[in-house]
């Protein structure tokens, strides 16, 4: 692994070099990544529960036996559709849930502090590996050094079309071409809404202007470094996103970061 790699000016020109901070010294470790991701995707769970009496406000009574029919509970009365036809108990037309979910339960899973740094440490530096980073299907063909640095100057960027040419001065138009060609229709009903493929993730400092382009561009995320997570460097817990970082976001990492390869973050 490169430690120290070409910083790139918007227009795709060097400017300079910069040493990569010790947390990219981290191992790769996909199964601790994984287990962080699926406990921070907890932390978006909704609660669920039913309505105890569900399925069950009806007159309905067993006939027992005799009659040649089963012994469900059924609806009392003659003369309407509704007499005699099975309720009040699951596996019936207009029953109960057998097992409906509990509001109750506890759906917020846990995860040791540590552990949690190590998957984000591993995750920040997985995106210096070329492969791992072919494996999850970004085009990076003409790209050489990871991560791609871009110089300050990208922080200050406002519009979502400047945004789109400075990626692709640094060489990511095969990938957002990609990302585009791989958008999801939606149901006319609106049970499942559109999707777009993801490309890269660009990370900055805290209060850039171009954290306001987070959600402009299909397929781009913009993100602060300070709030980086899991969720962000491997979607899917699919490790690891093809990921821009700024100058002034290393200097953070590098603020951090300790030799022990684990990444304290306010």
């Amino acid at each position: 692994m490169k430690t120290e790699l070409v910083v790139r000016s918007t227009h795709g020109k060097a400017e300079g070099t910069v040493q990569l901070p010790h947390v990219f010294e981290t191992p790769y470790r996909p199964d601790v990544i994984r287990r962080a991701y699926v406990n921070l995707l907890s932390h978006k769970f909704q609660e669920q529960g039913r309505y105890p009496a569900a399925g069950e406000m009806v007159s309905a009574e067993s006939r027992n036996t005799g009659l040649g029919i089963a012994r469900l509970a059924r609806i009392r009365g003659q003369g309407f559709s509704r007499a005699g036809q099975a309720a009040g108990v699951a596996g019936v037309r207009a029953g109960r849930i057998a097992h409906p979910p509990e509001s109750w339960k506890d759906i917020y899973k846990k995860i040791n502090k540590k552990e949690r740094q190590l998957a984000l440490s591993s995750a920040i530096a997985a995106t210096s590996h070329k492969d791992i980073i072919v494996s999850r299907g970004h085009r990076v063909e003409g790209i050489s050094d990871f991560p791609i640095i871009a110089s300050d100057s990208i922080e200050s960027i406002t519009k979502s079309r400047d945004l789109v040419q400075a990626l692709l001065a640094f060489g990511l138009a095969e990938d957002l071409s990609r990302s585009g060609a791989s958008k999801a229709k939606g149901t006319k009903s609106g049970s499942r809404a559109k999707s777009t493929g993801t490309s890269a993730l660009v990370v900055v400092r805290r209060g850039s202007n171009v954290c306001r382009l987070a959600n402009s561009i299909p397929g781009i995320d913009v993100k602060d470094v300070e709030s980086l997570s899991v969720l962000d460097l491997a979607p899917g817990a699919k490790p690891i996103r093809l990921t821009v970082f700024s100058k002034g976001s290393l200097e953070y990492l590098e603020k951090y970061g300790r030799k022990d390869h684990y990444l304290v973050m306010q």
